[in-house]
């Protein structure tokens, strides 16, 4: 990961959606100035998390293009899943 200073333009860039984009910036642009620092921390957090997500990806997607088992532990959440989407089904939720 960069060491590089987060910036708004930098936090744009790993964010890496145009929607998302533009409502980091327009709640930056919308924030009184005492609440500045607290929407920059949050979006900091936000893009920090994303750069770490694809960069996880992309390393797992190396495993997965050569067959071999993915590292890390893994939950196989598949039950909770189908009950999930069998409530909602029935509950005629999209």
């Amino acid at each position: 990961m960069s060491s590089e200073p987060w910036t708004i333009e930098r936090i744009c860039d790993a964010l890496g959606n145009p929607a998302l984009t533009q409502t980091f910036l327009g709640q930056i642009n919308r924030a009184p100035a005492h609440e500045l620092l607290t929407v920059f921390a949050k979006w900091e957090r936000i893009a920090k998390d994303t750069v770490a997500a694809v960069e996880r990806g992309r390393k797992l997607a190396v495993h997965d293009a050569r067959g071999e088992e993915l590292p890390g532990p893994w939950v196989d959440a598949t039950d909770r899943i189908q009950a999930t989407a069998e409530r909602n089904r029935a509950s005629g939720a999209a």
